[in-house]
């Protein structure tokens, strides 16, 4: 029987010149010279006997077949990345991506739990803001905020609603003042800028932008140092709390309508990552129903 398999190094420059949308990116990932990348496409477009590309002046498109086989070609590498990595064995660590600030302040603390349960399995944690792509990146799960209501991805599974509060450091108040949200600017964070104005619609407050650093975790610790009030998952600041290194300005915290999830492989799931997964999901259902406002006394997972 005739073969018509065209040459992997061809098929592959392909999907990473459509993944990257761009010669100049693609030959840079690939370690190869750009007209290295063009001849390989055209290459391809010759035995295929179809375009896949649309060639500009000063950039690339991918035509309608060139989308599709694009596309085909992504699910096939991804099946094939999964295989090559089931065949590293059950003992390769589980590579987990997540918010700076939910891995810092969330996982990694009940990480020793996990150990504790499952010597044999060891976690690496990777941080990022940006869309995970699983197979292409070599990640086993991921942690992305969404809707409640809309998954992020098929088969992505629930984790804890993410719930929002004010805390400022007790400095930061006169002595005998009351404790109010809006007495200090405002501090918050890029990855969710819009938290404050959620919170002033829902209370009647007027508008006013805060301060917006990198990442959760340095808006607390500017809070701590008593820069103003920081808005932020009560679970991330308990133990400040607990310490007396920062006070609750005794609002209920507030559900934003989002909700962490964890994103999972398409396909098979590896022993070691369902139970990891499996625990994850029992330790923030545990959070949920355990959670105490230090303030009121209430579940902030139910507002």
């Amino acid at each position: 029987m005739r073969r018509v398999l065209p040459p992997l190094d061809s098929l592959w420059t392909f999907h990473m010149v459509a993944q990257l949308g761009s010669l100049t990116a693609a030959a840079a990932a690939l370690g190869v010279t750009q007209p290295a990348v063009s001849k390989r496409l055209k290459d391809l477009e010759g035995r295929l006997a179809c375009a896949l590309v649309q060639r500009g002046v000063n950039a690339i498109s991918l035509t309608p077949l060139g989308r599709r086989y694009a596309g085909e070609l992504r699910a096939i590498f991804a099946q094939l990345e999964e295989a090559t990595r089931n065949l590293g064995g059950e003992a390769a660590p589980l590579r987990i991506r997540a918010y700076t600030t939910w891995a810092l302040r969330w996982l990694i603390p009940r990480l020793p739990r996990f150990r504790a349960s499952h010597p044999d399995i060891d976690v690496e944690v990777t941080t990022s803001t940006a869309t995970v792509d699983l197979a292409r990146e070599g990640v086993d799960a991921a942690i992305r905020t969404a809707p409640a209501a809309r998954r992020p991805a098929p088969g992505a599974r629930p984790l804890q609603p993410v719930m929002v509060a004010p805390f400022a450091a007790p400095s930061s108040l006169p002595s005998g003042a009351a404790r109010r949200a809006t007495d200090d600017p405002l501090l918050g964070s890029k990855v969710r800028s819009g938290d404050w104005r959620l919170w002033q619609d829902h209370h009647g407050l007027p508008a006013v932008s805060p301060l917006l650093f990198e990442s959760t975790t340095l808006a607390i610790q500017a809070a701590m140092e008593a820069l103003g009030t920081v808005i932020c998952s009560p679970a991330f600041v308990r133990d400040e709390v607990r310490a007396g290194r920062l006070i609750s300005l005794g609002e209920a915290p507030l559900p934003t309508g989002d909700r962490y999830w964890l994103i999972l492989p398409r396909g098979r799931v590896r022993p070691a990552l369902q139970i990891f997964a499996n625990w994850l999901m029992e330790e923030a259902a545990a959070e949920e129903e355990t959670s105490i406002d230090p303030v009121r006394g209430k579940n902030p997972c139910q507002g």
